[in-house]
This record gives structure tokens, sequence and C-alpha cells, in this order.
């Protein structure tokens, strides 16, 4: 289990407020980054492709400095940014030009003196003539001249890159060299395969096994989903602690995960987010702000983790968090955290499958593991079902099968004529995936029956072997000129009906 390699990495460290993640999202091109005006919004290190003039790097950002014990929230905070710098290509240590320094600035300076990564030391907020004397001062600190930069308004961009690029432009050559090369030879390979199958008269997946699954950890507070991430890449990569609500803003990591059933290595976007309280009880700005990007985590997923704690059990708002993804059409997998210390667990487990299928009814047989953040206990396992579970989500089905099971669920179990009126179904077609999609056309489809509609979507998931992710299904009936208030339309399931 292992990170993955990445492009030069470029560490953005100071003390709090000083526009450290403006600085980020400025690099980016994205607000990636929680901003805000109070201090210590940022708490884990997040990282992006930064691009600045053509030099393209991994932006990090960090959470403020403080100095406080190692023990408490901001100490550990600190200690995070320190490791940050591991590793690094270079640092950006960003001073508040118009406040001027602090001993908190100077302290920092010291320790990056004696740091061997090369450091650009630059004088943020400094637009118009405000931040002139502490432009000035930021010469103190020993660490050359000082770049004057707005990364709200993004001046001085061009300096910035002057004085960046001659420390990261060699290794940046470099991998994109092998990149390059890396490139050809998956080019290859995909052209091999595409010519086997040709010759073997099959048609190529849309999914490409290879490619990185996008897996996202939600769930209450103090779950363990840090925690979780943190044994997953066996270092202590995301902040974790007794407090609740310690993350922020939605982390995500990429990582080599080696499967030990089949020796491959695959790849993993891990997504930690914020936890997510009862709507009622998120009253704070910040907190609003991070359920938020926690929710737009969701929808860039692939598969979705529901993180629960063993010693609190399912929870409405465990079946809020499960709707809420089901709806945004995510693969959902259930995992039981802390299971090592869990009473009567063969209980709980039934308890909480039980509790499952009466809650999320929309959605029968979500996958269940029980799972061990301290230990890692059934990790190994919930990952190679989230890849099951993607294949699925991304499935495809033949013409030909899906109108055999379609004309076999006709004639099994013909629809209703209400009124003596038949109701005519013509054909299906899978008009997408990820999450599948399906569309039914046909007469007088307003008038059939909501259990006629669940009826065809339990069939395809049973028959066609999508089991538990979200399938759309929806009904459309020609269009009549003459009739403005019938057909046309249609109704439609999941999304915006059933699912």
């Amino acid at each position: 289990m292992k990170p993955r390699k990445s492009l030069p990495q470029v560490v953005i460290i100071g003390r709090p407020n000083v526009g450290k993640s403006t600085l980020f999202n400025r690099l980016v091109g994205k607000k990636l980054a929680l901003v805000d005006d109070q201090p210590g919004v940022t708490r884990d290190r997040r990282m992006g492709h930064a691009g600045l003039q053509g030099l393209e790097f991994e932006a990090v950002d960090t959470a403020g400095w403080e100095d406080e014990d190692d023990a408490t929230l901001p100490g550990r905070m600190r200690v995070q940014t320190q490791v940050s710098l591991k590793g690094a290509d270079a640092a950006l240590f960003v001073v508040d030009s118009r406040a001027g320094l602090t001993p908190l600035d100077e302290e920092i300076g010291r320790w990056l003196r004696q740091q061997e990564v090369p450091v650009v030391l630059i004088a943020n907020k400094a637009e118009g003539n405000a931040g002139q004397s502490g432009i000035l001062e930021a010469y103190s600190l020993g660490l050359g001249e000082p770049i004057p930069v707005s990364a709200e308004h993004g001046e001085g961009v061009a300096d910035l890159y002057t004085a960046l690029a001659p420390l990261i432009s060699d290794r940046a050559e470099w991998l994109e060299i092998e990149a390059e090369a890396e490139a050809a030879i998956a080019a290859d390979e995909a052209a091999a395969r595409a010519l086997a199958a040709a010759e073997a008269g099959e048609e190529l997946e849309e999914l490409d096994p290879t490619s990185p699954l996008s897996l996202a950890i939600v769930g209450r507070p103090n779950a363990g989903k840090s925690t979780l991430v943190n044994r997953m890449l066996g270092e202590d990569r995301l902040l974790t602690g007794p407090e609740a609500g310690i993350t922020r803003d939605s982390i995500a990591v990429d990582w080599e995960w080696d499967d030990p059933q089949s020796g491959e290595t695959r790849i993993i976007k891990l997504i930690d987010t914020a936890g997510m309280r009862k709507r009622a009880k998120v009253v704070d700005k910040l907190e609003k702000l991070s359920v938020a990007d926690g929710l737009r985590a969701v929808d860039y997923a692939e598969v979705v983790v529901l993180l629960l704690d063993a010693t609190r059990g399912l929870e409405v708002q465990d079946l809020k968090i499960a709707s809420q993804v089901v709806e945004e059409g995510r693969a959902l997998m259930v995992a039981i955290n802390k299971w090592d210390i869990a009473e009567d667990p063969s209980a709980l487990f039934n308890g909480i499958r039980g509790a499952l299928e009466e809650g999320l009814s929309q959605l029968r047989g979500v996958p269940l593991f029980a799972v061990s953040a301290m230990t890692g206990k059934g990790l190994d396992t919930m990952l190679a079902a989230a890849f099951k579970l993607r294949e699925d989500w991304s499935r495809r089905v033949p013409t030909a099968a899906l109108n055999r099971w379609f004309d076999d669920a006709l004639a099994a179990n013909p629809p209703p004529a209400p009124g003596g009126r038949r109701i005519k179904l013509r054909y299906i077609t899978q008009v997408g995936t990820r999450p599948p999609r399906f569309v039914i056309f046909g007469t007088r489809l307003t008038d059939l029956p909501n259990s006629y509609e669940r009826y065809l979507l339990n069939g395809i998931r049973k028959a066609l072997g999508f089991g538990a992710v979200p399938v759309r299904l929806t009904l459309k009936s020609p269009k009549n000129p003459y009739d403005s208030n019938r057909g046309g339309g249609g109704k439609f399931s999941g999304g915006q009906g059933r699912d």
C-alpha cells in the first residue's frame, strides 16, 4: 500500500490567516480549499494540480502554524505541517505584508532555515501601497527577497514564477518525459487488447478496470473516517483525535492498493469528508461550508462508503446521508467501524442490516461490512467489493439480452388494463451508465401503477445483475400533437421519481 508518484511538490506554509488557502486556490485555478475570514479554517493537508505559466506542480495547502503543545489540536496541526515538508521540492512561506512580521513568522522562518528544502518568501496582500512596510520587514527573515503577491487579485504571479521555476523545473521536465513514456506503453497495451478483442469478435468494455477508483468516505462526526483513511495509507496523513469535527475540507489522496487476492496493484483516489450532522444542528457558517464540500465530493465519487460507529449503531442521520448518496446516483456501501470494540457484534450486524432494508427501501441489499480502522480488519474485503460495485454501476447490458429480459418480464406479468384499456410497453433501451439508466417506450404510461414500475425496476436489478446499485428508469410516450395534456412528457423513475 503506497501513495502514487506525483509532480514536484510545493508546500505552502505560514501562520493562520495570511492567505495560504487563497494562494492555493489561485495556483490550482479552482476554489478547492475552504476560505473564511476566521483563522484556522484549514486543518488537513490538501493537494491540487497547479499550473503557473506552463510550470506544472502539486501544490500542498497546510494548516496555519501555531505555537502550541504537540498534544493539542493546534499542535497536532503544526506537526502535520512539518511532516508535509518531507520529500517536498520547494516551500512557499507566506507572510501578511499588511500586518507586518510577528514573532510566529520569525519562529517559522528560523525553522525553515534549518530545513534542506528551498524556500520562496511570499509577501501576500501586497496590493496597493499598504503592504510596503511589511515587505521591507520580511527581508529580516533571512530567506531572500520577498515576492510581493496578492493571492486574492492574482497580482505578482509572474514574479512568483521567476522565483519558483529554477527550483522545480528540472524535476518537472524529467517527470514529464517519464509520464510520456508510461503513456506510450499504456497506449500500446490498449491497442493490443483492442486487436485481441476484435479478432475474438468481442465488444470492448466501456469501463477500463485499471482506471482509478474514486472512493469517498462519509458519515457522522467521530465515526473514524480520517483514521480509516490513515490506516489504508499506512501513515498519519490526516489529522485525527477525540475532538468531533476535526476534518473540514474534503481531502483527496491518490493511493495504490495491493489486492491480496489477485496480486494486482489497483489505483484508488481516497476522499475523506467532514462529518455530517443533522441539518438543524449545523448553524456555524464554517460547518455549513464543510458539509457542502462533503456533498460535492459525493457528486464526484464513484463509490461512497457510509461509515458507521459500532458503539452507536445506525441512526436516522445515517439513513439521511445514505438517501442523499443514492439520490445522487452513486454506488453505496456501508461499513461498521470500531468493530474491535463492538458489544454483541452478531446482533449488531443483523440489526443494522434489518434497519437498512427497512429505512433505505429504495435500494435493497446495500453491501454491509464490519471493519476496524485501528486494526485494519475487513479493509481488503471492503475495497475488493468496492471495485466490483463500480463494475456493476458502470455496466452496459447488450441490447439483445435486455430485450429478451423485457419480453419475458411482460409475458410473466403483463401490464394492467385500467378501465379496460391496455397499456402498451413497446421496447426498452439503456441510455447511460454510472448510474445505469433505462428508458421504456409505450402508450398510456401515465396510467401505469407505481407497483408495476417497481416490478420492472426490481427485475432489472435481479435478472440483469445490477444488484445494489441505483438504477434510473424513465417511461416515455410518443407525443400526441392533438393533445397538449397527455403523452410526450412521460414519467420518471429514479432521481426525479423512482430509483
